[in-house]
């Protein structure tokens, strides 16, 4: 493959780029720019110069032999300074070196794939590492990118080939008494994977959460104080607050970080009937997006039902604490009245639910696993038939075996790691 470069930091002015380097001729680059190849991870200071001699900048250079490596090539990074000029100099200069070109977004993530330094699902965790915005999702992403669900992936892979192994010999000598009935230990085998699997799919929905985060609505009747909590929860005038009841037409988001995990905060229009054909739509909308969210909190003014029920884990607060005497269970977002102990509730309920999420985080990864359970269901059907059905129900442990090799890219993904790779930076 063609070596290839780019850089490695964002763009902008900064104390320190990173310029990375990858394939066979990245020695000889390195020999280009710097007049000689320091020793392989050894961090060493070297004048860059451009072909002509011309000093470009004064540099720490870092080779990698290719089993050292992150992309399982022969690497370098030079970390000069972090300037326009400097940048665009080095460039340049490793652009006149025969055999090199600038990289494409991903190429360098890419390669680690092809030459087995990662996983597919690796490459996930990789991705989501790069935009992790709270605790929670720095966690989340280094367990994928530590190769946890690949570990994983690969004990469940050993026992449907196991099983499979022992169906393949009691129909390879279908004419021949065998002399161990291999059905008890089958089925302990597939009965294993299952529960495994069945556990993890459960568990992609709240580890999705955990990447693009959970939702709060904030929903009550118009006029309660909504808006004006969200300000105050938000930090700033997020939202437009009003004496006028219906201000809120549309749902307003503001993203937030509640004990390392991220929130998305809802404003919701006032929910009442109404004969006003626009804030019809608004309070359609806020039902919708308050049914769908992963809590609500409720503002209520009296005993009055809200249009939507309260679910177990929801929390139900008297509006406007500020002009009640029932402070316990109130608040106020003009005043901040209970709103610490709001935002603690909050996290305590989220918290409680993201304890629920499992190593696998995308929706590919769900699809892969319910694709396997599927088969394994199929292969239990046709193991009480014995020897007669030995044959289905190995194709089907077969079946079940290419789904989960999908998981960590063995097979059928070529068009799912074209959109991982889309979303890398160059660089990267």
């Amino acid at each position: 493959m063609d070596t290839i470069y780019a850089v490695s930091t964002a763009t902008g002015k900064a104390g320190v780029a990173v310029i990375r380097v990858s394939g066979d001729r990245a020695f000889d680059a390195c020999l280009a720019l710097c007049g000689d190849v320091p020793v392989a991870r050894m961090a060493t200071l070297r004048v860059l110069r451009d072909q002509y001699g011309m000093r470009l900048d004064q540099a720490i250079v870092l080779c990698f032999d290719a089993s050292k490596s992150f992309t399982g090539e022969k690497s370098v990074e030079f970390q000069v300074h972090g300037s326009v000029a400097v940048i665009s100099a080095v460039l340049a200069a490793l652009s006149d070196v025969e055999g090199l070109r600038l990289a494409l977004p991903g190429e360098f993530t890419r390669r680690a794939l092809e030459n087995g330094q990662l996983d597919a699902a690796q490459v996930e965790g990789l991705a989501d590492l790069i935009d992790a915005e709270t605790e929670a999702q720095r966690k989340q992403a280094l367990r994928v990118l530590s190769g946890d669900l690949g570990r994983r992936a690969e004990s469940w892979r050993i026992d449907l080939i196991r099983a499979a192994a022992l169906l393949e010999a009691t129909i390879d000598f279908a004419d021949e008494e065998v002399p161990v009935d291999v059905s008890p230990e089958v089925t302990e085998l597939v009965e294993r994977v299952r529960v495994a699997l069945e556990k993890e799919i459960d568990g992609v929905g709240v580890a999705e959460r955990i990447r693009s985060g959970f939702e709060v609505a904030i929903v009550g009747a118009p006029n309660v104080g909504k808006s004006t909590l969200l300000n105050a929860l938000a930090g700033r005038d997020a939202a437009i607050t009003s004496e006028i009841a219906g201000t809120t037409r549309d749902v307003i988001e503001v993203r937030m970080d509640l004990g390392g995990l991220p929130v998305t905060m809802l404003d919701t229009a006032g929910l009442r009937e109404t004969d006003d054909t626009i804030e019809a739509i608004g309070v359609s909308r806020a039902m919708d997006r308050a049914e769908r969210a992963d809590l609500r909190v409720f503002l209520i003014e009296s005993d009055e039902a809200p249009l939507i029920s309260p679910k177990d884990d929801d929390i139900v607060l008297r509006a406007k604490g500020d002009e009640t005497t029932n402070a316990c269970a109130s608040v106020s977002g003009k005043t901040g009245q209970g709103i610490p102990e709001l935002i603690a509730r909050m996290t305590a309920i989220l918290s409680q639910q993201s304890a629920r999420a499992g190593i696998a985080t995308r929706e590919r990864h769900r699809d892969a696993m319910q694709r396997g359970d599927r088969a394994l269901a199929a292969a239990q059907g046709f193991l009480p038939d014995g020897e007669e059905s030995a044959d289905l129900a190995a194709e089907e442990l077969r079946a079940a075996i290419r789904a989960l090799d999908s998981l960590v890219g063995r097979v059928d993904i070529e068009n799912v790691l074209d959109e991982i790779f889309a979303s890398f930076c160059l660089g990267k």
